[in-house]
């Protein structure tokens, strides 16, 4: 039985490998790319050079788009909207839900389907099932190549809503992006007291491996609306995360990470949640959020 076609526009190190993924896997791709010469290697295996995008467009029905963000779809695609008409384009490229439904309507006012995706992998995880990307859009065209997606990643699809993809996405940037940095900044007041990165493995690993068991104590509490502080409260956080900004001077490395901590906590104590948990922040995000939208 023949593989589904498909066109990949972008040939970064995500969009190459999944170029790479698909020729493993036998499905026949024609490629594009602002500088030509990166489709060079990906030709020699098997891979189709459109001369434009348009050619690309035309090439195959189903076209992933994998590019910086999604300005670089219309710079790349408004030369060539006639050719949109027919097409299923999957966007996996970063960018903010807001601007996910955007193209989504953007695509549709030209004849496209499409599906938004956010992939949770560097492009090492590409062609492994054991990685996942999330996809949203219309299910009927989500299950109709979910079984060439599945080439790239274990496929997660978060429903109807376009924007729901890039949102849980983001979320997951959130949350990867603050450890990671967190990580990062420990490391450099250890460095700086004369104590390796290899040497304060052992501790990273146990005191970011603990997070789950938090996770799963206070998820219940926050979808209840409960915040109390039978187990932490945020004013004795404060004075620990004084701790931790005062360490990082003394060592005389740069506090803005954590004292951008201590200022969210103080915000927090200082509208009455300092007898209440931690968690009780998510309710002075929320109002900082609803106040912007008011403004």
């Amino acid at each position: 039985m023949s593989k589904t076609p498909v066109t990949v526009i972008g040939l970064g190190p995500m969009g190459r490998a999944m170029v790479d993924a698909f020729l493993t896997a036998g499905h026949p791709v024609t490629v594009w790319n602002r500088t030509a010469s990166r489709a060079d290697d990906l030709v020699a295996r098997g891979a189709t050079r459109a001369a434009t995008v348009r050619e690309a467009l035309l090439a195959n029905e189903l076209v992933v788009l994998s590019l910086t963000d999604y300005d670089a779809m219309y710079a790349i695609l408004e030369p060539a909207t006639d050719a949109l008409a027919g097409r299923v384009l999957v966007n996996l490229s970063s960018d903010t839900p807001a601007r996910s439904r955007a193209g989504a309507e953007w695509a549709a006012g030209h004849g496209a389907r499409y599906l938004t995706g956010g992939v949770q992998v560097p492009p090492s995880g590409i062609g492994s099932p054991e990685s996942s990307t999330f996809y949203s859009g219309p299910k009927e065209v989500f299950e109709a190549h979910q079984a060439t997606l599945r080439v790239l990643t274990g496929t997660d699809y978060r429903g109807e809503d376009p924007g729901l993809a890039p949102l849980y996405y983001q979320i997951g940037m959130d949350m990867f992006w603050t450890a990671l940095t967190s990580w990062v900044h420990a490391v450099a007041v250890a460095r700086a007291n004369g104590i390796s990165a290899a040497d304060l493995l052992p501790q990273a690993t146990e005191t970011l491996g603990g997070l789950p068991q938090f996770l799963e104590f206070y998820t219940p509490r926050i979808d209840a609306g409960e915040h109390p502080g039978d187990v932490d409260r945020l004013a004795m956080g404060v004075a620990s995360i004084e701790h931790v900004v005062h360490t990082a001077e003394d060592s005389g490395v740069d506090p803005s990470l954590p004292a951008a901590v201590l200022e969210v906590f103080r915000r927090g104590a200082e509208a009455g949640h300092g007898g209440d948990s931690l968690t009780s922040l998510v309710e002075v995000f929320g109002r900082k959020a609803g106040a912007q939208r008011l403004a």
